[in-house]
């Protein structure tokens, strides 16, 4: 075949579609050739530097040889074709890449000419670029079912100097299922080092491409004070393939748990539920547990369906078992419509109160609600029209309708009320760059009481309001490419209309910020008013600089013709003078940030103070906050609240993380919550060690001190995040 070898000598990497299959060769040169659909549907096709056909109808091809069939692709060195046999030999080094998740590497192979069937000699397999599988000899069947025997399995770095991986699975055979993405071992030893730990005659892993399958989780190990020491070991059961049930039975001394988790995703939403039940001794004789469930639905008319279900058996448990730190359950359905000019919301909430100091029956745990709001823009007059409704209703468990408890609230009391609001908003710029904006509004308002000796019947008023608001930015900028914003405010407004003779049950906690200072009614609800003429005044300060730092100043206070006595003490808003509103916040490119707010009178006596910080840098972050809260007997605070929280975590090194978290009580002068936590991460591996102490205590639960330790091997999972750990065989990690 001499004129053969001239042809493709003078073409480097030619294809040839007619290479690897039992295709009649022509005697003529031969460039390339179409297979008839009739042999196979997907043709094998061939590229390499130099190939030759003998007159045996054996093909060579040498140098840079790539071979395709379907999703296979081949690369080698050498690939020789008996078309009487229909046999590939293939001389390595070999890389075989099944699909996007299977690549094989071997020394030497004897495969079908589709490259399915065969033997490999010195082969590697690696799934999904996170597990490798190496063995003598790997056996090819069918495309689907690959056998490796005397195999070792990791997903740690190998070096080549010959240190073992920090752990591996050896086992005489090994099957990979690519059609179900199983692993089965056959007399599997796991290993960390070279040391055997322990030894499984069967072995069923998931490979790393599949997301669901069921089995075994990774189990973890606790021991708490109260509960003792035990271990986790979940189960994950696959019902379908849109549910799910995850079981964990968790074992000690003095606990039989089984911990639980459903999920189920539908054509348009999803439901997931948590809980667990238990059988302990701090409790004997009582079935404990919890149950946490959430679910989403979109509906017709762009309507979306919301549950949230938060459930226990003893105002404890979730303490005991550390599953959450609630003291107040909330659960919830709602229906609502967000569109970008209307809002509507039907929603129905019960609340459970956890505290000792709280009675169930006599506070409001059933709350109804109905919520509407509209905005139009007339073109007549300008500006914007606001439309809003709400209908709202809260009921007490108990009838008694006087204050048995002695805290000042009918044990009884039921409310009902309905709230309409139509509002007219404007904003102009005048000369001179000053901004004015305007409102004009009317609310009516109807509120109902029962089951209140002391309030009875019903109530209804009209409330007439308007206000003007005049705001200056003067903006400078700077030389070195800073720039500084100054703007002052000034807002006079007027309520009218008078109070009603209902009680304060739903404005108690009022919150004096920068969010506010410039609103004509403080209160968090509708159930009362701020009334009469009032001014609010205050600046407005900022700072931006080229290097990326941001300042900003807020500074306000309030003036009112008459006081408003529904104010408490601490909330700055007492009197016909409220304390003075400072706000600031404070930002550096290098990742710090400090926030404070804080109100105090003109003797700077401090009401409530709270500053919060972070500093997230390359290794290390930090964070904090400090609360103050002045005593307030109308705020149920018969002492003050001064508290101190530190968080952060450091990198110690690429794997290694620590971190803390502390909770200190300074009235107290005592911790009230401390915890560290260790964790060890790279590519094959991931461990946490944690170790917490609850100090708090009560009637019903007592302090506590938990540890917690897991050790996750990656590669027979899917989920391992988005960080990557590459180890070199150096001395030092790079």
């Amino acid at each position: 075949m001499p004129r053969m070898v001239e042809v493709v000598r003078s073409f480097p990497h030619i294809l040839l579609a007619a290479s690897l299959l039992a295709t009649p060769l022509m005697d003529a040169p031969v460039v390339a050739q179409t297979v008839s659909a009739q042999q196979t549907a997907t043709p094998a096709m061939l590229v390499a530097d130099d190939v030759t056909v003998t007159r045996d109808r054996v093909l060579t091809a040498r140098g840079n040889v790539e071979a395709y069939q379907g999703t296979t692709r081949l690369r080698a060195s050498a690939i020789s074709y008996d078309e009487k046999t229909g046999a590939l030999v293939i001389t390595g080094p070999i890389t075989i890449e099944d699909g996007e998740d299977v690549v094989i590497v071997a020394d030497q192979a004897e495969l079908s000419r589709d490259l399915q069937n065969g033997l490999l000699t010195g082969a590697r397999m690696v799934l999904n670029q996170q597990l490798q599988l190496a063995s003598v000899e790997m056996n090819r069947v069918g495309g689907r079912y690959t056998q490796l025997y005397k195999t070792a399995v990791t997903s740690c770095h190998v070096c080549d100097d010959g240190r073992p991986p920090l752990w591996q699975i050896r086992a005489r055979r090994v099957i990979h299922d690519k059609q179900e993405r199983q692993l089965y071992f056959d007399n599997a030893q796991f290993r960390i080092g070279n040391v055997p730990v322990f030894f499984i005659p069967r072995l069923r892993l998931p490979d790393p491409t599949l997301k669901r399958a069921s089995g075994f989780l990774i189990p973890s190990l606790n021991s708490d004070t109260q509960l003792g020491t035990g271990i986790k070991v979940p189960y994950f059961i696959k019902i379908g393939d849109h549910r799910d049930l995850t079981l964990a039975p968790y074992l000690t001394s003095h606990t039989k748990t089984l911990e639980f988790r459903y999920r189920q995703a539908f054509r348009t939403g999803r439901i997931e539920f948590n809980g667990a039940l238990s059988d302990d001794d701090l409790q004997p004789g009582d079935t404990r547990g919890y149950l946490f469930g959430m679910g989403r639905f979109d509906m017709r008319r762009d309507f979306v369906l919301t549950f949230n279900i938060e459930a226990t058996t003893d105002t404890a448990y979730l303490t005991d078992y550390d599953y959450s730190d609630k003291d107040r359950l909330t659960s919830n359905i709602e229906l609502a419509r967000v569109k970008r000019d209307e809002y509507l919301s039907f929603r129905y909430t019960n609340f459970r109160s956890l505290r000792d100091s709280e009675d169930n029956d006599t506070i409001p745990t059933n709350v109804l609600d109905a919520t509407f709001e509209k905005r139009f823009f007339p073109r007549a007059f300008g500006g914007e029209l606001r439309f809003s409704g709400n209908a709202h209703a809260h009921y007490r468990s108990s009838d008694e309708a006087n204050d048995v408890n002695l805290d000042g609230i009918a044990d009884g009391r039921d409310v009902q009320r309905i709230n309409l609001d139509a509002e007219w908003l404007r904003s102009w710029t005048l000369r001179g760059g000053v901004r004015a904006e305007a409102s004009l509004g009317i609310e009516a308002d109807a509120i109902n009481v029962s089951q209140d000796n002391v309030f009875t019947g019903s109530d209804a008023g009209l409330t007439p309001q308007g206000q003007l608001t005049l705001r200056y930015p003067l903006v400078r900028h700077n030389g070195d490419g800073s720039s500084v914003l100054l703007e002052p405010i000034l807002q006079v407004g007027y309520v009218g209309g008078h109070d009603l003779n209902v009680p304060n049950d739903e404005s108690t906690r009022v919150e004096f910020d920068e969010g506010n200072l410039l609103s004509l009614s403080r209160f968090p609800r509708p159930d009362r008013r701020e009334r009469g003429l009032a001014a609010a005044y205050g600046v407005n300060w900022s700072r931006f600089d080229p290097a990326g730092w941001e300042t900003r100043l807020t500074l306000g206070q309030v003036l009112r013709r008459d006081g408003e006595p529904d104010y408490s003490e601490t909330s700055g808003l007492s009197g016909t003078t409220s304390d003075f509103l400072l706000a600031a916040q404070w930002k550096t490119r290098n990742g710090l940030a400090l926030t404070g707010r804080t109100v105090f009178n003109e003797r700077f006596d401090v009401a409530k103070a709270e500053l919060r910080g972070d500093w997230i840098g390359k290794r290390l972050t930090v964070g904090g906050s400090y609360v103050w809260l002045g005593e307030d007997a109308d705020e149920d605070r018969t002492l003050a609240v001064s508290e101190l929280t530190v968080d952060g975590a450091y990198d110690l090194n690429q794997s290694w993380t620590a971190s803390a978290n502390w909770r200190y009580d300074l009235v107290d002068d005592r911790a009230a919550y401390a915890g560290a936590g260790l964790v060890y991460n790279n590519e094959c591996v991931s461990a946490k060690f944690s170790v917490s102490r609850r100090y708090s205590s009560s009637t019903s639960v007592e302090p506590s001190t938990n540890l917690g330790f897991t050790v996750t091997l990656r590669g027979f999972s899917v989920s391992q995040g988005t960080e990557k750990y590459v180890r070199s065989c150096g001395k030092q990690a790079k």
